[in-house]
């Protein structure tokens, strides 16, 4: 119920009787004593002051603007006009409440000069306090936009341009008019136009728009030679379609690490040649093609003759354009089709096309006398010679290594002669596949009588120099054939298949050997090399969870280490099972990181979480161009890609030091430890990790060995 002052003007009660029955609070103002002199309830609610009547209260106890102590001003000297605007007050009980207030006359019906005003004040605190959430909301949104590294798009069902960042257009090279003035065609003609193959784009994205419901990724081609990822997400509303959102990646960058990476990996950086690594990939190719078509060719293995004398007298820079001179001269011996590889230090191999023995004698020849040409560097000459052992396929096998086997006993045979001469490795290989015969039914009878056994390579932290984790690797001593190195029977495993039953073992000792430490209050990860073959096999991943769970390991402290054909073969079967075995816990790495085939792209969609690096980048470090070039391009991918880092096979301080200031993050190899059977490496380990007292004293056993 309405308060009203007895001032008993009849228009008052009137007006109080009015106000009572209005939902927004209102009282009514005496302009000559700045009174309020009737109220509803709503307003002193408003006000605080449910209890109490505002009648009697100054006006400007009540709202104190500027702009209200100016009206009241106005108003008690004369008419004035209406007053409506959003300002704030101060309620009794603290509060400050933001309000949409009017003051209007009130006129008497005799139409002179109004003496009373009416304020209507209408709370929209709660509308404000949205709007500020609103805003805030929308800040965050836009921070968050202008801080990734992704240009940001967001368009309507039409195309209209919503939103952007400035990322997109420094993607796109947009001009700032163009986006200032908000020329929505002008921007999208000039993305059509940026693009390659114009066309093809518009027409794509004509498609993704037409599919509401699409989401989509491509790359684009820019004129300016970037390469773009696009990705589309529909925008979604309560249900409701309203336009889209696109992020604009530049692979440019992570494009050109890779090329270089590839580019590093197949090529010698001294001489410009290319490795070992593409002479295989070309052997492989040429052996296809015999295969198909018939035919043969030639493997040469080309080694300089006491080429030590040369880098000890001369010194190694002298050497270096020594070997840039000699991959000149066979260069100009070769026909086009020919492929002429550095492979070592002082190694070469000239792959010849289509050639038999005459041809491959006659090439031979050539070679000898351009390397035997004399020399004149630096004003000093001399003549270098070199030895020349060559094999045939399809007469000594079709793969680089079956070539380059039986090539580089012919090059012994001829230094063991004298040196400067060449010989062609004579007769087949079918030996060799009766011993491989052998050796297969050897390993399998081996596995059934329990001779094999693990060792484990402890892996060091580089930065603290802690064990921080152990790879277990495969030994095999046989009573007729003695200690038979992985080298050699590892390569029949995987030929016969018996690799599956061969490392089904070895991951199941691992697991058991780990968790009989972990009883023992050890804790070291253990790292477990897994083939392409046993990966895939249809039940790997629950065969990797079974032994796990039989032997109460936890899985993070299992460490599977993968190749890099299992990543390229059926990628996405492969991405099925690294996710399986990462949602199990497993820890996953890709081994002899370099000597494959795998990509940036494989390696972001893969939960990989480790790279080692392989031996033959780390053996020539820090002296050899090639191997510091590589590792660092490595180890730079790596940290872009968030991944961890392990060197294999360091064995001397100068490489550990050299991975240690690259950022290269742990290291394995006989620099620390050569892998050291079960009680050795517990010994070790405890010794380390200051726990003697705990040592077993009688001698460990390899669990279930």
């Amino acid at each position: 119920m309405s308060a009203v002052a007895p001032l008993g003007e009849p228009p008052l009660g009137a007006w109080a009787v009015l106000i009572d029955g209005l939902p927004d609070a209102t009282w009514i103002v005496d302009a000559h004593s700045r009174r309020v002199v009737a109220d509803n309830a709503a307003a002193r609610a408003l006000l605080g002051r449910r209890g109490a009547s505002l009648v009697g209260l100054r006006v400007d106890t009540l709202i104190a603007t500027p702009e209200d102590l100016a009206f009241w001003d106005e108003a008690h000297a004369g008419p004035c006009p209406p007053l409506q605007s959003d300002t704030t007050l101060q309620s009794a009980d603290g509060r400050t409440l933001h309000v949409t207030r009017s003051i209007r006359p009130l006129h008497d019906g005799a139409g002179g000069t109004p003496r009373h005003y009416a304020v209507v004040a209408c709370d929209r605190s709660a509308w404000r306090r949205a709007e500020d959430e609103r805003e805030q909301v929308v800040a965050e949104l836009r921070a968050t936009l202008e801080s990734t590294d992704d240009g940001i798009l967001v368009t309507d069902l039409a195309g209209r341009i919503r939103a952007f960042n400035r990322r997109f257009a420094q993607i796109w090279g947009l001009p700032a008019e163009l986006l200032q003035t908000r020329q929505d065609a002008a921007v999208h003609d000039w993305m059509r136009r940026s693009v390659v193959d114009g066309e093809a784009y518009q027409r794509r994205l004509q498609a993704v728009q037409e599919a509401t419901l699409l989401s989509a990724t491509e790359r684009l081609t820019l004129h300016s030679g970037q390469v773009l990822e696009r990705a589309t997400q529909p925008l979604w509303c309560r249900g409701l379609a309203l336009g889209r959102v696109y992020s604009f990646r530049d692979l440019s960058e992570q494009l050109a690490a890779q090329h270089r990476i590839e580019e590093l990996s197949l090529t010698d950086a001294l001489t410009g040649l290319p490795n070992r690594r593409q002479l295989v990939e070309q052997v492989a190719r040429a052996s296809q093609r015999v295969q198909r078509e018939g035919g043969g060719f030639a493997l040469l293995v080309i080694d300089l003759d006491r080429f030590r004398h040369i880098n000890d007298s001369l010194g190694h820079e002298t050497g270096d354009r020594v070997l840039v001179d000699v991959a000149r001269r066979v260069r100009a011996c070769m026909r086009g089709d020919d492929l002429l590889a550095r492979t070592g230090g002082d190694q070469f191999a000239l792959l010849v096309e289509g050639a038999d023995t005459a041809v491959a004698e006659a090439t031979a020849r050539r070679v000898l006398d351009a390397v035997g040409a004399p020399c004149d560097l630096g004003g000093v000459p001399f003549t270098l010679t070199c030895s020349i052992g060559g094999a045939l396929c399809p007469v000594h096998g079709h793969s680089a290594d079956d070539l380059v086997r039986h090539a580089e006993a012919a090059v012994l045979t001829v230094k063991e002669a004298g040196r400067g001469h060449y010989r062609l490795q004579r007769g087949p290989r079918g030996g060799d596949r009766r011993a491989d015969i052998q050796l297969d039914h050897a390993m399998r009878q081996a596995l059934a009588a329990g001779h094999f056994r693990l060792h484990f390579q402890p892996q060091v932290e580089l930065a603290s120099g802690r064990l921080v984790g152990a790879e277990a690797l495969i030994r095999w001593c046989d009573a007729r054939l003695g200690e038979v190195a992985p080298a050699r029977f590892i390569p029949v495993a995987e030929d016969s298949g018996f690799i599956v039953a061969l490392g089904d073992w070895v991951l199941a000792q691992a697991v058991r050997q780990c968790a009989a430490w972990l009883a023992r209050g050890l804790q070291v990860p253990i790292a477990v090399n897994v083939s392409a073959l046993q990966f895939r096999q249809p039940q790997f991943v629950e065969r990797v969870a079974a032994v796990l769970a039989g032997c109460g390991l936890p899985a993070p402290l299992l460490e599977l280490e993968l190749t890099e054909s299992i990543l390229v073969r059926d990628a996405d079967e492969a991405l099925q099972r690294l996710q399986a075995l990462a949602r199990l816990g497993v820890r996953l790495a890709i081994d002899d990181f370099g000597t494959g085939y795998s990509s940036l792209a494989y390696l972001k969609r893969f939960p990989i979480g480790k790279l080692k690096i392989d031996r033959s980048f780390v053996q020539g470090l820090p002296r050899d161009e090639s191997d510091r070039a590589i590792v660092a391009a490595i180890l730079q991918m790596a940290g872009a890609l968030g991944l961890k880092v392990i060197a294999e096979g360091v064995e001397t301080e100068s490489q550990r030091q050299f991975l240690l200031d690259s950022g290269c993050h742990e290291y394995q190899g006989f620099l620390y430890a050569p892998a050291l059977d079960c009680r050795s490496f517990e010994q070790r380990l405890r010794r380390v990790r200051g726990d003697v007292r705990a040592a077993p004293k009688r001698p460990v056993h390899l669990v279930g060995g």
